[in-house]
């Protein structure tokens, strides 16, 4: 069983999928930790809900970016944390964690990427008139939602759609989606990262 961490910034509902699927003995893999960069934020309740080990802190009691990525790696390593998932964590990955997980760090955008990077991806969507959205699961490099996509899933967008509609649908998508693309890399191990075929 594979040691994983969950970065998260908010409410944690694909942490929340992640933990259901490895309950039901779908996802082989343990969560070692969750780390959060926002205190008071629901996903740390999920996680104690859960009996998970937490990190939360806050950047800007930090000078640098490469200070507080060093504390995480401390606790990712102290874990024996295989495999990083990013689920809404919304800073961008830096070199010192980049550079001791290459390769082995996820994340999920509710978007067609390149369409529509950063926050309010499904806002973006809406405003700019598409009728097909939809989720992609990447690697982490160190641009903005720029890494080697795994896979993607279309969302059609309907005449009426909301910024609520829309993301409910989105985000069933990536309950099922996320947890299915993890239990690929960690079990059953081939991917393409880039042009070269990895084994996890």
């Amino acid at each position: 069983m594979r040691n994983i961490a969950v970065f998260a910034s908010g409410n944690g509902s694909n942490f929340q999928a992640i933990i259901d699927v490895i309950q039901m003995g779908e996802l082989d893999a343990n969560i070692s930790l969750l780390v959060c960069d926002r205190p008071g934020v629901y996903a740390i309740e999920r996680a104690k809900k859960s009996g998970i080990p937490s990190f939360v802190f806050n950047p800007k009691e930090y000078s640098s970016k490469e200070d507080y990525e060093k504390d995480i790696t401390t606790e990712l390593k102290s874990l024996g944390v295989e495999f990083v998932v990013l689920a809404g964590y919304m800073r961008l990955i830096g070199p010192t964690l980049l550079n001791e997980y290459e390769g082995k760090i996820v994340n999920i955008h509710p978007s067609l990427l390149p369409d529509f990077p950063g926050k309010d991806a499904i806002g973006q969507a809406l405003r700019s008139g598409v009728k097909v959205s939809g989720v992609t699961i990447h690697f982490v490099d160190a641009g903005m939602d720029t890494g080697p996509i795994i896979v993607q899933e279309r969302v059609r967008i309907e005449d009426n759609e909301t910024i609520e509609s829309l993301q409910k649908k989105i985000h069933a998508v990536e309950h099922k989606l996320y947890p299915s693309i993890l239990q690929m890399l960690l079990v059953q191990g081939d991917v393409l990262y880039g042009n070269k075929a990895r084994t996890y």
